[in-house]
């Protein structure tokens, strides 16, 4: 029962602090002691609740007497957890799925409850078909306005899939650090400790790795050969363009991912100036910097969006990931589609205010990189595009892309899920005419 239940104290965690998944689940699994195989039941359990919320209430609700709202939250949260075993895992027996659900009841809810539980459970495993959902939203457990606000951002065809994707289980992507190994070395070593690696399609550098357990305790990553990014993140690093000895600035950097790929393209040679606004992820960007061995890397506590008269005009390269909405990372971070949406309305301004000031500090015939992990075209293409009318010394340039990724772009290119198996991701080119 333990992957069960540290799945279902994260999902209550969620639910009454507001906490999200991914940290309150890394501290329950390390609470609980749990193995690889567990911790790995235990993320694919609270993950999937989540990913699948409002479906799984809808199949619950239909084999209620009364109304859900009426179920004490904890034993909703049971069979939430419950249903989506019986439903949605197929490696998962049945009477496992039962019996653990009414043995959590009975001690996180009540005896009383447990009764229903088994009810529920037992009535779905034996109903032949289960109820379609009407709505696209609670199909794919998307809220209704965030259903209408992602379909400005893709063809009304692609909607399903995109929804779709965001319940998916990404693959988690490695970066070598090519000061260190070779992508069939790095491979190989894994391969030879029991993972599973996959060279990625398109994307230079770069593999799919799963069953290595916790990647920060093997050898390969304390030593700094590979790191966590996705190829969508990389690719925003790499849009720069950089070589050896040039002077860049990332102004919005942690936790760091975008300094060290640039680190790496220049070869450990020149200056990044790596900057965030908290001072205790400084130390984690130069935790990885130094983990990496990039000594070109200098973190610094800066505001994006206050001025320094010293770097107008001087940096080749300008960075700027800005704060987004976060909504091309739905499938990572499942818990963002439940967050109130209306703050998100502000972020445009923010977004252009860092972008007028990072703009400054590009050196005439210099680029300017920006980039988001959403696929609103409110916070990419229109603020490039009311950037580019205020800014007639900047022009758009195509986005590099690799070879065999389909990313033809006038420079703009945004990477979604459904179609790049990548976080949804914008990307824009600029360069500073000289």
């Amino acid at each position: 029962m333990a992957a069960r239940e540290t799945a279902l104290t994260a999902l209550i965690a969620c639910r009454k602090q507001g906490a999200w998944s991914d940290g309150v689940l890394k501290q329950y699994i390390a609470r609980d002691s749990l193995d690889s195989r567990e911790a790995a039941l235990a993320s694919r359990l609270c993950y999937g609740v989540l990913q699948n919320q409002m479906l799984l209430d809808h199949y619950v609700a239909s084999f209620l007497n009364s109304p859900i709202k009426k179920l004490h939250p904890i034993v909703l949260d049971i069979l939430r957890l419950g249903v989506y075993q019986l439903t949605m895992m197929d490696k998962i027996p049945a009477s496992a799925a039962v019996n653990e659900s009414v043995e959590l009841t009975k001690k996180h809810a009540n005896p009383g409850a447990a009764k229903l539980v088994n009810g529920v459970l037992r009535a779905i495993t034996r109903a032949e078909k289960l109820p379609e959902p009407e709505s696209l939203s609670v199909r794919y457990s998307h809220p209704e306005e965030l259903v209408k606000l992602l379909a400005t951002a893709v063809p009304e065809e692609q909607l399903p899939a995109l929804l779709a994707a965001d319940n998916e289980a990404p693959r988690t992507s490695v970066q070598i650090n090519p000061l260190k190994t070779t992508l069939p070395d790095a491979m190989a070593s894994l391969n030879a400790l029991g993972a599973q690696t996959e060279e990625h399609p398109w994307l230079d550098d770069c593999f799919y790795l799963s069953g290595a357990g916790n990647l920060e305790k093997l050898e390969l990553f304390q030593a700094g050969a590979v790191y966590v990014q996705d190829a969508a993140a990389k690719l925003a690093a790499l849009a720069a363009d950089l070589k050896p000895g040039m002077q860049v600035l990332d102004c919005c950097s942690a936790p760091g991912g975008k300094s060290f790929a640039a680190a790496m393209q220049m070869k450990n040679e020149g200056s990044i100036i790596s900057c965030d606004i908290h001072p205790h992820k400084i130390k984690l960007i130069q935790a990885g910097a130094d983990r990496l061995g990039l000594t070109c890397i200098a973190p610094e506590v800066q505001d994006a969006s206050n001025r320094r008269e010293e770097w107008l005009g001087k940096m080749d390269a300008v960075i700027a990931d800005v704060p987004c909405s976060g909504l091309g990372v739905i499938r990572k971070k499942p818990d963002i589609r439940y967050k109130d949406l209306k703050p998100l309305q502000r972020l445009p301004e923010v977004q252009m205010a860092i972008l007028r000031n990072q703009a400054d500090y590009v050196r005439p015939g210099g680029v300017l990189v920006y980039s988001t992990c959403t696929i609103l075209p409110r916070e990419n293409e229109r603020i490039v595009r009311r950037f580019l009318e205020e800014r007639n010394d900047f022009t758009l340039e195509p986005v590099p892309v690799p070879a065999g990724m389909d990313g033809e772009n006038d420079g703009m290119l945004t990477l979604y899920p459904h179609l790049h198996d990548t976080d949804g991701f914008f990307i824009s080119r600029m360069r500073r005419n000289g």
